[in-house]
This record gives C-alpha cells, sequence and structure tokens, in this order.
C-alpha cells in the first residue's frame, strides 16, 4: 500500500512541474486579469451615485429660523433673525432633533419643511451637556428619516451630511468618518463621543443629519474646528452619534429633561507607574476634587482617595465610569471600592441627580 501511494505522489508532483513549465514557455496560455479601474467606471451602465440615500432621508431634514422679539421705543414688538441651523424629523408625529446652540435663547423657533412649508415650533426640552434639543411641531404626513440604532458606526465609514449652510439651501456633503469617540470641547461634561468625520458642516449644517450610503441617520451634525477652537482648519467636523442622541431624545420627551446621576465628585485616571506602585490591576481613578455636601462627600471621600470600583464593575477609562455613574437612578446607592488612607475599603454613596449648568 505503502508503495502505490508513493507512486501516486511522485505522479502527481510531475503533473503540477510540467504544468508549470507548459504555462512559463507558452505566455498565451497564462490568465490575464484587466484591473483597469476606468474602464471598469465607464463600462457601467449608470454613474455611481448616492442619490437613493438621498432621496430616503433628505426630505426629513428641516431648515431651523432662530427669532428673537425686543421691544422698541414706541412699544413696538420687533422681530430680529437671531440663529440658523437644522434639524431632523424623527416621529411621524412632529417631534424634531437639532442642537440646543440653534435655538439656545430664541423667543420663536420656525421650522421649514422640504415641502415648503414654515411651520412653529415648541421646545419639548433641552440638554445642554450633550448639545441637544427636541422640537415639535403639527404638520400631517411628515417624512422621518431611517435609523438603524443597531449599526455600528465604523472609521472608514462614508457619510453625508445633509443641512442649510448660510441659508443657501439644503446641501449635501460627502466624506468618511475619520474617527469615533472624541471629545472635541463642545462640552466639558464629559458627557460626548462625537463622531469625527471630513464632511463640511458649515453654519446652518448644526442640527442636521449625518447619513450612511443607506440613507440612515448616524449623526446629529454639530459643528466644525473652527468653531471650537481659534486654529483655522479644514477636514475636522463632528457629529453626535445617534444612539446618544436618540437616547437623550426619549429622556426629553417623558420626562421633559434628561436625570441624570451624580456623585459631587472630578477625578482622572490614575498614572500607570503609581497603579504599579499601589499594586492597582486595571484603571484607578484619582479623586481630584469632592463637591461640598455632595453625595460623595457625605460618603467620606476625599481629595486624594483613589476608587478602583463601582458596584464590583472595574473601568478602562474615567469616562467610561462617569457615563456608568450618570446611568444610575438617583437616590439609588452605589458601592465604591477606594484606596483611603493607603487601605483598599467600600463606601456606600446615595446617588443624587445631576444640576444642569447655568
Amino acid at each position: 500500500m505503502t508503495k502505490i501511494l508513493i507512486a501516486m505522489l511522485k505522479a502527481i508532483a510531475a503533473g503540477v512541474l510540467i504544468g508549470g513549465l507548459i504555462i512559463v514557455l507558452v505566455p498565451s496560455l497564462r490568465p490575464t486579469f484587466n484591473l483597469n479601474i476606468g474602464s471598469w467606471l465607464l463600462n457601467q451602465s449608470s454613474p455611481i451615485s448616492f442619490a437613493q440615500a438621498i432621496r430616503r432621508s433628505a426630505p426629513a431634514v428641516v431648515n431651523i429660523y432662530s427669532i428673537t422679539q425686543h421691544l422698541t421705543p414706541l412699544n413696538q414688538i420687533e422681530q430680529r433673525a437671531k440663529g440658523l441651523g437644522s434639524g431632523v424629523i424623527i416621529s411621524a408625529d412632529g417631534f424634531i432633533l437639532t442642537n440646543y446652540h440653534v435655538i439656545r435663547g430664541a423667543d420663536i423657533i420656525r421650522v421649514g419643511i422640504q415641502n415648503g412649508t414654515i411651520k412653529t415650533a415648541s421646545v419639548v426640552g433641552v440638554d445642554p451637556l450633550t448639545d441637544l434639543a427636541v422640537l415639535h411641531i403639527d404638520a400631517p404626513a411628515l417624512p422621518v428619516i431611517p435609523i438603524d440604532l443597531a449599526r455600528a458606526t465604523e472609521v472608514g465609514d462614508l457619510v453625508l451630511a445633509i443641512g442649510n449652510p448660510y441659508n443657501l439651501g439644503q446641501t449635501i456633503t460627502q466624506g468618511i468618518v475619520s474617527a469615533t469617540g472624541r471629545n472635541a470641547g463642545l462640552s466639558s461634561s464629559g458627557f460626548l463621543d462625537l463622531i469625527q468625520t471630513d464632511a463640511a458642516i458649515n453654519d446652518g449644517n448644526s442640527g442636521g443629519a449625518l447619513i450612511n450610503s443607506l440613507g440612515e441617520l448616524v449623526g446629529i451634525n454639530a459643528a466644525n474646528y473652527n468653531s471650537l477652537t481659534d486654529v483655522q482648519t479644514s477636514g475636522i467636523s463632528f457629529a453626535i452619534p445617534i444612539q446618544l442622541a436618540y437616547t437623550v431624545m426619549k429622556q426629553i420627551i417623558s420626562e421633559g429633561r434628561v436625570i441624570r446621576g451624580y456623585l459631587g465628585i472630578n477625578g482622572e485616571e490614575v498614572e500607570p507607574v503609581i497603579a504599579q506602585s499601589l499594586n492597582i490591576s486595571g484603571i484607578g481613578i484619582l479623586v481630584t476634587g469632592v463637591q461640598a455636601d455632595g453625595p460623595a462627600a457625605k460618603a467620606g471621600l476625599i481629595k486624594g482617595d483613589i476608587m478602583l470600583k463601582i458596584n464590583e464593575h472595574e473601568f478602562n477609562s474615567a469616562r467610561a465610569a462617569l457615563h456608568y455613574i450618570a446611568e444610575a437612578k438617583p437616590d439609588s446607592e452605589m458601592i465604591l471600592t477606594i484606596v483611603h488612607d493607603n487601605k483598599i475599603v467600600e463606601r456606600t454613596v446615595i446617588v443624587g441627580e445631576l444640576p444642569l449648568p447655568r
């Protein structure tokens, strides 16, 4: 049996060798591959286009005009244009997501629907910490933008920004997702994990839609880098992820505001060298400040303590711990595992409610 197997292997090897020699000696028998992308594009029956994605989403993107009212010396009410932005219709019954800064300080808010109708909007609620606001208009048969909350936005995804820059009318710009999880200084709260894109977002785009190539809403356009800093640059813009925006919107609609847990501490991640010297596994959070009479102070935490766990949960960043605390219900209990006076101890904290900035 062994001799037969060896003979068969020799025959196969000889066949492969002869076949290889024939291909080398006779070039016409070699397979050819056409990698000419230009020719491939010209042979397509129709141009590559995102028109279908725009048709699915653009009708649900509205123009927002913020107006203030002033009393003249003759006791007449004078209306002045205050701001310009965009918004996204999230439900057929008239709920609209936009940026808080678009409508902040407005006495009257007008919403321009893409069919030419102008409606006056009411403010359902706002959340300054995420720069989001929810408006409502009464109008029949409103178009609704497609949303898939289960679809994660990834670096490299193609995206399109829809809005009304400089009041030119609805405009589409295109780019890719450059990064996710950015905190660009739009809020000092740490609650913003922004999508960074190179799609142009100019004045009037704020509050509009950032969509993927399927026409699904992935973010609410917020700002470009120039508006956040003194640095003049291009190709750096930010949007609030739809998963965060949708969660905020649901709370505003149901509660009129966003309710967040609060401990009254400031913290930062412990330097790896210090963590190693203290035999801390994972990420420790150094307490850099404790608010007087806050929940943490009442539980005995002081500046310099190191928080290791919350309810037995470890965290890979200070921001992750902040989000965990924010999701806790006020008046609930939290068990904090901390390093206090060089000893690992536990403290029970009654969670408070995060006050809104004034």
